[in-house]
């Protein structure tokens, strides 16, 4: 089945993603002016002057009383989806291991309070990134060898759908393109794939479609993708990447996010960040650390863009920030957490105005997967 859309999801597709609705405020839309970090706040979080931070969910704990639901552990990738009441919904991936992994969701109402929290999906396994999709809906991706990819209703009135046309692999992050009818797909191995999937029906239907894997070719030194057709996408005898002997091994995919048709995402294993253009083909290296003047980006992970077209990547332990690569790829530093050096930053998402930014440390000051911390950064005022 395809996900009927609710008046949200409508909203969602027709205004081209939540980027339309950031126009007229300037919260997060561009961070390119963004002034040096302030000595850490109550909650441990260094930030910019003129921006202050809250905890809105810890592992185990109920974030609001309106609901029994208790927060997930090991809270993982993330994005918000706006609602018809003028509030948002922030879901949130669990990477917990043994089909206790998962995805949560918090509902804010249009002043930012917390009204309710569920599960809107159960009993899969290291649910660790995924993605939104323009119709409104949330693509969870399991980090595992079987993993499979979910399409999930943030506002859980429907029930989770697995996606096998996605592929069977060790799924990380997913970005929609809605101009080629595709999607893109990030593997978490040493010698990952870069994966596209067409959609046989057209978007929004995944039901059917052909996954590809990237292979990277030079012309006049500069690198093209070229897609090339993964015939078994399940895995079912040969791993989907080996399946093509010429594809291209990216060293441990991470985030993946979409602006402006191109495709920005990371590799962890070469602390990389990659741009690839899908009108050109091209593919570029925009931030290495093994070569950067100013290497302060290090474990490279979750992504998420503004609408000025800044890419904040999350890190993995590093120096626990979320780090800015301007519009001319200069690394700039949006915020850090102290104190929780065995954690890593996830799920980097902003609310429809673009005055709040949501992630988690996941595992919080003990380093563990039951006391992750799921905090809310918002512009002085919000």
């Amino acid at each position: 089945p395809v996900f009927a859309m609710g008046i949200a999801g409508v909203s969602y597709f027709l205004s081209g993603g939540l980027a339309h609705a950031a126009q007229s405020d300037n919260g997060f839309r561009s961070l390119s002016d963004i002034g040096p970090l302030q000595p850490p706040d109550e909650n441990g979080i260094m930030l910019p002057a003129g921006f202050r931070s809250r905890v809105v969910a810890r592992s185990g704990q109920m974030p609001t009383s309106n609901s029994a639901f208790r927060w997930h552990a090991s809270p993982d990738g993330g994005a918000c989806f706006p609602t018809s009441e003028g509030g948002w919904v922030y879901v949130s991936n669990s990477e917990e291991s043994s089909q206790t992994g998962g995805v949560g969701a918090l509902r804010f109402n249009a002043n930012g309070s917390i009204v309710d929290a569920y599960s809107i999906l159960e009993n899969t396994s290291r649910n660790c990134a995924g993605g939104a999709t323009p119709w409104g809906t949330w693509l969870s991706c399991e980090e595992i060898e079987s993993g499979q990819v979910f399409e999930c209703d943030p506002m859980g009135n429907t029930a989770a759908v697995v996606r096998p046309g996605l592929g069977t692999f060790n799924h990380e992050a997913v970005a929609v393109d809605l101009q080629h009818n595709c999607a893109y797909l990030t593997e978490d191995m040493r010698d990952g794939g870069l994966y596209r999937f067409v959609s046989a029906r057209g978007l929004p239907d995944l039901t059917e479609g052909r996954l590809e894997i990237a292979a990277v070719v030079s012309r006049d030194g500069v690198d093209y993708i070229e897609w090339l057709e993964i015939s078994d996408p399940q895995g079912s005898i040969v791993a989907t990447r080996r399946q093509v002997p010429d594809y291209f091994p990216f060293n441990g995919g991470e985030g993946i996010a979409m602006h402006d048709s191109k495709v920005y995402f990371t590799t962890k294993g070469d602390n990389r960040v990659w741009c690839y253009d899908t009108l050109s083909q091209r593919i570029d290296v925009i931030y290495d650390a093994a070569t950067s003047s100013n290497p302060i980006l290090t474990g490279v992970d979750n992504v998420a863009i503004t609408p000025g077209g800044d890419v904040l990547v999350a890190e993995d332990g590093g120096n626990m920030q979320i780090v800015v690569l301007t519009t001319d790829f200069e690394p700039v530093p949006l915020l850090q957490i102290i104190g929780q050096d065995d954690s890593e930053i996830c799920g980097p998402a902003f609310d429809p105005t673009y005055r709040r930014l949501y992630f988690s440390s996941q595992n919080g000051m003990t380093g563990r997967g039951e006391d992750g911390i799921t905090y809310e950064i918002a512009a002085l005022g919000s």
